[in-house]
């Protein structure tokens, strides 16, 4: 929702937050605020929070702070893209059990710029997470970032995306951002406001992420998932439509899929 719905006119936090009520959410995705919270509350909106952690006690106090604001749900992208998958895991482990002792669920997002950005750096710190805990690790699954470092093409995209069926479906976040082999965000609609091919070969996708996190034990009996489009961090393109209505018929999507998804 950066500059909606100009740069000159942006909306303040409780005029966001009205309009996310408006179009259907459930909740907000974001580093919560007091501002934040008080004006979900109003709303009846819950509160999902996400930062990215450098180091246990650079985390440490914005787990305490985020709880105290009545966030559960944690989304943390670990460390950085050259930190090794050993020291990785093992403030994996920390973090996870710190935030557990806090009353709180941190999922570790599969994210660029971070420990977790390919494939195979993932699946160590997931393998050596285990052989630490004796459990799967949780994990906040954005597939786009793994999507373009294999610059995945679509007939691919469930093979290979979808090979941590366990991981998947002990998870309970999902970042879905739609994505092609080259870009991390595509374009939802075009300036027809109908859905572009990348968008739909992408909900094809999405369908079969929801098909086997259903098929699995459906830890909490719920499914936290943010339709996931920004306008910051490069992965808006200045031809695209602006994000935050984009964002909102993702949502309407994404439902229509989970549907079918439970339909099967």
């Amino acid at each position: 929702m950066i500059g909606f719905p100009t740069l000159r006119r942006e909306w303040n936090v409780p005029q966001k937050l009205a309009a996310v009520h408006r179009a259907g959410f459930d909740g907000v995705c974001a580093y919560i605020t007091p501002e934040i919270k008080t004006a979900a509350d109003r709303l009846g909106l819950r509160l999902m929070s996400g930062f990215d952690a450098k180091s246990i006690a650079d985390a440490l106090p914005r787990l305490k702070e985020q709880r105290a604001l009545g966030v559960h749900f944690i989304n943390v992208q670990l460390l950085n893209h050259d930190t090794p998958p050993a020291v990785a895991a093992r403030v994996a482990v920390q973090l996870i059990r710190e935030s557990r002792a806090l009353g709180v669920s941190v999922h570790i997002e599969t994210h660029r710029d971070t420990a977790t950005e390919t494939p195979e750096k993932f699946d160590e710190i997931a393998r050596l997470y285990r052989r630490a805990t004796g459990e799967l690790l949780p994990v906040t699954w954005d597939h786009s970032h793994f999507a373009v470092s294999k610059h995945l093409m679509p007939e691919a995209y469930s093979a290979r995306l979808l090979a941590w069926p366990k991981l998947i479906q002990a998870s309970q976040m999902f970042h879905l951002r739609p994505f092609n082999s080259q870009h991390c965000q595509v374009p939802v609609t075009n300036r027809r406001k109908r859905l572009t091919p990348e968008f739909r070969d992408y909900l094809g996708f999405a369908e079969d992420l929801f098909r086997v996190w259903l098929a699995g034990p459906r830890p909490g009996g719920e499914l936290w998932v943010c339709p996931e489009l920004g306008m910051s961090h490069g992965y808006h393109v200045s031809t695209d439509p602006h994000a935050w209505p984009d964002a909102v018929r993702a949502s309407s999507e994404l439902r229509r899929a989970w549907r079918r998804a439970l339909a099967r």
